[in-house]
């Protein structure tokens, strides 16, 4: 049975990254789309648990790690989750609400 990343130690957490980083690698150059996928998407969760939530505020716009055309709204964090709206390049929030870990918002976005 897989433990949660909740329950690794930082040293933990980091080998995890090394070994999924490693992955991630092997499957972007066998071109294994889906695979690459779902390990960028662990990637992620675990880089997550090494980010302090209290660094992050409701209403604080960030820029988006691999997603230069949106930048993200929080609304409220949750755990290792940032709840709010993606903005467009024109400003527009888009209506659905949706979660993303705290490790894929990039630069806070003054002003």
């Amino acid at each position: 049975m897989d433990r949660r990343y909740s329950s690794y130690t930082v040293e933990e957490l980091r080998k995890e990254m090394a070994n999924l980083k490693e992955k991630v690698q092997k499957a972007e150059q066998l071109g294994n789309i889906s695979e690459y996928e779902i390990l960028e998407r662990k990637l992620q969760m675990a880089a997550a648990y090494l980010v302090n939530p209290a660094d992050f505020k409701k209403g604080d716009k960030y820029e988006l790690a691999k997603d230069p055309g949106h930048q993200f709204q929080i609304t409220y964090i949750n755990g290792v989750f940032a709840w709010g709206h993606r903005i467009n390049l024109l400003g527009q929030h888009l209506e659905q609400e949706e979660a993303v870990p705290l490790s894929i918002l990039g630069d806070k976005i003054e002003g």
